[in-house]
């Protein structure tokens, strides 16, 4: 990897809030972090299904919404897709583009449904589960933060 590319990865990694990145360029990689005196991470609890809660048919993720948002409720047949990243949110991909998915349109396990940049590379978010999309949580062009809801997906 060349050395200059690295250097900007460090000019950037200190300008931003991000304190690890890790780039990897087909054998090559590099990993680079900084320690922070910000507070941890938030706390990203499991819920799982209990004779007090018959509704809770799988294993759902809890996760911290932005600020101002609050957490979308979930019927027993749906699921949450979540964005691993932090990055900006892009329905499809160029802005003439048709979004990869549409309210109603059934998905199946590795449907591409939207690109999450980060650090000027576009990653291709996949539906980890098969059914039809229910919502779209995140408007286009908009910031996410890692854990945020970006789709609801139903097993109908």
């Amino acid at each position: 990897m060349d050395i200059r590319k690295v250097q900007k990865l460090i000019k950037m990694l200190e300008e931003s809030e991000v304190s690890e990145i890790e780039i990897r360029e087909g054998e090559e990689s590099v990993r680079i972090s900084r320690q922070t005196k910000i507070a941890p991470a938030p706390n990203y609890t499991h819920l799982v299904a209990t004779p007090e809660a018959p509704s809770l048919t799988a294993a759902t993720s809890s996760v911290v919404p932005p600020k101002g948002q609050k957490e979308p409720s979930l019927s027993a047949n749906e699921k949450m897709i979540t964005t691993p990243m932090v990055g900006t949110f892009y329905r499809a991909s160029g802005p003439s583009a048709k979004p990869f998915v549409e309210i109603g349109q059934t998905v199946k396990v590795g449907t591409v449904l939207c690109l999450v940049e980060a650090m000027k590379m576009l990653n291709q978010i996949e539906s980890e589960y098969a059914g039809v999309i229910k919502q779209v949580l995140v408007e286009n062009g908009q910031p996410v933060e890692f854990g945020q809801p970006l789709f609801i997906v139903s097993d109908e």
